[in-house]
């Protein structure tokens, strides 16, 4: 049994400054902080009333569904039944696949396709066989699929843990797009999935490692799935939100590698935490900047306009939500910009903790930059309400974005209040 992975934005920060110096200062580290002895770049943020439509919105609702969330979360497809949540969403994002020795592996195969269900924990009631060739996360979406037709599952590979491994990829694009073709549609579970999501963190700069593939890299490596994949199969891509200058996003060519993709999910989250342990506190979703912001570039928005500002087609576009929050203790000032001493409690890890607690433990007490804080004796936490992601659906609207994705499902509560305000 493969150990509950991590999800995707664990301690950016540190990895990112231990990194960044290998590709240069023009580089920004991630979630919060910049490369040491270098200063952030500011950058005017355009504002949800300056920026135009330029599309149409779109209604995609796409959340992710871990495959480490079926153990100590006990959360499991059939949860995305009973929440109401499958009625709302358009896609499935499952993660993650591996991706190791330049190719797409199987992430955690007892959750993925082994384990049995009981009738009591399956999407339909009926309980899993000893001899049927399909059982786990896989054979429960397929379920799940049957009692909604209209929606769609994408595997997803990579993620904060599992991305060193793109790099090797990389350099053999083609065998790798093969073996990520050749696994999603295995005949076991070919019918489950109906296309692939790359989740590299992040191409030519660093997350948990560093990459140094180059800026091309990474739209070959698209170019080549879609080749695999064709056109009848989805391939999107989760991808930085640092909308800072000479961040990340101005790493890699991401308007040419557009061509190749359905959708892109810029990650617009994970700003800024406790990773930086002494503050200052700071909204870790922020949409818009505000007085004081740590450092500019980090906002939804900013990075929203900067992806626009390259030439990707808004409907190509979604804006990211974070069913958590990210918290610090040692807190004294109510208000953003305070100093702290550590990470606050979290239930499975200091500075990190899922809306359905914080909505009782923490309650909002104040807003800024279109998303909620809580100052609760000494700890400080943010984290978006159904009345700030309404606030952000109203911006996605006037962007004219392709729809909204959130990570992940077991953050939101037992009756999907989060994923009701994005509906």
């Amino acid at each position: 049994m493969l150990k509950p992975h991590r999800p995707r934005a664990r301690l950016r920060a540190l990895a990112a400054a231990a990194c960044t110096a290998a590709l240069g200062a023009t580089l920004l580290g991630v979630a919060g902080t910049s490369p040491a002895g270098a200063a952030p770049t500011a950058r005017p943020a355009t504002t949800a009333q300056e920026a135009a439509p330029t599309a149409t919105a779109g209604g995609k609702v796409i959340g992710y569904f871990t495959n480490w969330g079926t153990y100590d979360r006990d959360y499991h497809v059939k949860d995305i039944e009973t929440s109401g949540s499958a009625d709302k969403l358009t896609h499935i994002n499952y993660a993650f696949g591996n991706v190791t020795g330049g190719r797409c592996r199987i992430g955690d195969a007892y959750a993925d396709h082994e384990k049995a269900y009981t009738a009591e924990q399956s999407v339909d009631g009926v309980a899993d066989t000893w001899d049927q060739e399909l059982r786990g996360n896989f054979n429960q979406l397929r379920k799940l699929k049957k009692l909604h037709p209209d929606l769609k599952v994408l595997w997803s590979f990579g993620g904060w843990s599992w991305s060193g491994g793109f790099g090797e990829a990389a350099q053999n694009p083609a065998a790798f797009a093969k073996s990520c073709y050749d696994l999603v549609e295995d005949p076991r579970w070919a019918d489950v999935f109906d296309g692939i999501d790359i989740d590299w963190e992040y191409p030519n700069a660093c997350g948990l490692t560093c990459d140094t593939s180059g800026r091309d890299a990474y739209g070959n490596l698209l170019g080549e799935l879609r080749k695999a994949f064709g056109n009848d199969n989805l391939i999107t891509s989760a991808i930085t939100a640092d909308g800072s200058d000479g961040g990340k996003i101005d790493a890699v060519d991401y308007a040419g590698a557009a061509k190749h993709l359905d959708w892109y999910l810029p990650m617009t989250y994970d700003f800024f935490g406790a990773f930086a342990a002494q503050g200052p506190t700071a909204p870790h979703s922020p949409l818009t900047s505000y007085p004081g912001i740590p450092s500019e570039g980090f906002t939804s928005d900013a990075a929203i306009s900067k992806l626009k500002g390259l030439g990707i087609p808004s409907e190509k576009l979604l804006l990211g939500i974070g069913f958590y929050g990210r918290g610090w203790t040692g807190v004294t000032r109510s208000e953003p910009g305070g100093t702290a001493t550590g990470a606050a409690a979290g239930t499975y890890e200091p500075g990190i903790e899922d809306y359905k607690v914080l909505r009782n433990s923490c309650p909002a007490t104040g807003k800024v930059a279109g998303t909620a804080y809580a100052h609760c004796g000494n700890d400080w936490w943010s984290y978006d309400t159904p009345e700030t992601i309404g606030t952000k659906m109203a911006y996605k609207n006037e962007q004219g974005l392709g729809g909204t994705f959130f990570w992940e499902l077991s953050g939101d509560t037992a009756n999907g209040e989060l994923i009701k305000a994005i509906d």
